[in-house]
């Protein structure tokens, strides 16, 4: 099986598809494997480990020559214009899907979607949804630290003692619970908060308060287990309990997120003025429209002494690790994609089924 490892070319995006060790792994198993010059360069990843690693080092079009080529991020037109008809990408698709399929079909390219990974117990360690948003959410606590005009633990000195701050995490999924238990090492009083009946349990097991468990509701997840939308007056319940909690609250950091949709709204703008002066919001849900109503995807902006992060691609601020993890996650789906020694896209097979996007 011939492997291309592309570099990355969307802003912002700093990590790579797959790290030397991954390549190493690949060439045991008898895969050819070819890097684009620089492609790990902006995560820390040298030519020379890849080299050493086994890889043939080349330019766009000898990587883009490959039966199968492994990106971050979905092909752009150009990146398309290199690939040979009939190879298949690996990548994170984004908000786009019907605009790449016709780009994909023009170009004869077929797209196994990361996004799609099926959320079952043998796609668990394929799935770089869960590894990449534990990156974003231990990132999401440290900038709100470092954002605050004060300390998240209690500090006793010669100056007198410093009370903890209080940190609430909206949304209890893989970002979510690693907000809180980053914020919980930093020494922050944390409260949660999730729609989901299951969601109480892993709060309250990371040593934080559950935020309004009256507001649960046992049909608030998919079969999947990932929250939906809720019913009107289960919303207004939700919304009433974050009001009640956001005034005393210093750092607010919001993860909540519904698949294939705009980020469900949790923070209105009144919410907000009603919080304390220095106060600030980290909402991790920017890039699908943001849980806050204030939130402008990319900017932190200011309102009423409140400050708003709207962050993008937390996971390609920590390129190095964010890189490894989603390698691991890229070549456990290669190995299940190799039949002796070729590449096979079964479509018997539920994963493979469930993320192939093609004409």
């Amino acid at each position: 099986m011939h492997v291309g490892v592309l570099k990355e070319t969307a802003p912002r995006e700093r990590r790579v598809a797959l790290v030397p060790d991954a390549i190493a792994r690949l060439v045991k198993a008898g895969d050819t494997v070819t890097v684009e010059r620089g492609a790990g360069a902006a995560a820390w990843f040298a030519d020379d480990a890849y080299a050493a690693a086994g890889a043939t080092l080349g330019d766009a079009a000898a990587a883009a020559a490959a039966d199968i080529v492994c990106k971050v991020q979905r092909p752009s037109e150009p990146e398309l214009a290199v690939f040979r008809n009939g190879a298949v990408v690996v990548a994170l698709v984004g908000r786009e899907a019907a605009a790449s399929v016709d780009a994909l079909a023009a170009h004869g390219v077929a797209l196994l979607a990361l996004e799609r990974v099926p959320r079952t117990t043998r796609a668990q360690a394929m799935d770089v949804l869960s590894s990449q948003a534990t990156v974003a959410g231990y990132k999401a606590a440290l900038l709100g630290a470092s954002s605050l005009a004060r300390f998240l633990p209690m500090l006793t000195t010669a100056a007198g003692s410093l009370t903890p701050a209080k940190v609430l995490v909206l949304g209890a999924g893989v970002a979510g619970l690693q907000a809180i238990a980053t914020s919980r090492r930093l020494g922050a009083v944390v409260t949660g908060f999730d729609v989901r009946a299951a969601a109480a349990e892993e709060v309250l097991s990371l040593g934080a308060k559950f935020l309004a468990p009256e507001a649960i509701a046992d049909d608030a997840a998919t079969a999947g287990g990932y929250a939906k939308e809720l019913a009107e007056d289960q919303q207004r319940r939700v919304l009433a309990a974050i009001d009640g909690a956001i005034v005393a609250t210093d750092l607010v950091i919001s993860t909540a997120a519904i698949p294939g949709k705009a980020a469900p709204r949790l923070i209105t703008a009144a919410m907000v003025e009603r919080m304390k002066p220095g106060s600030v919001i980290v909402d991790v849900s920017a890039e699908t429209g943001g849980n806050c109503e204030l939130t402008r995807p990319g900017e932190t902006v200011e309102h009423r002494g409140v400050t708003i992060i709207g962050p993008l691609n937390l996971p390609s601020g920590m390129a190095m690790h964010a890189s490894q993890m989603f390698s691991r996650n890229v070549v456990t789906l290669l190995e299940l994609l190799r039949k002796d020694g070729t590449l096979t896209l079964d479509m018997t097979d539920d994963i493979v089924k469930a993320m192939l996007i093609r004409s």
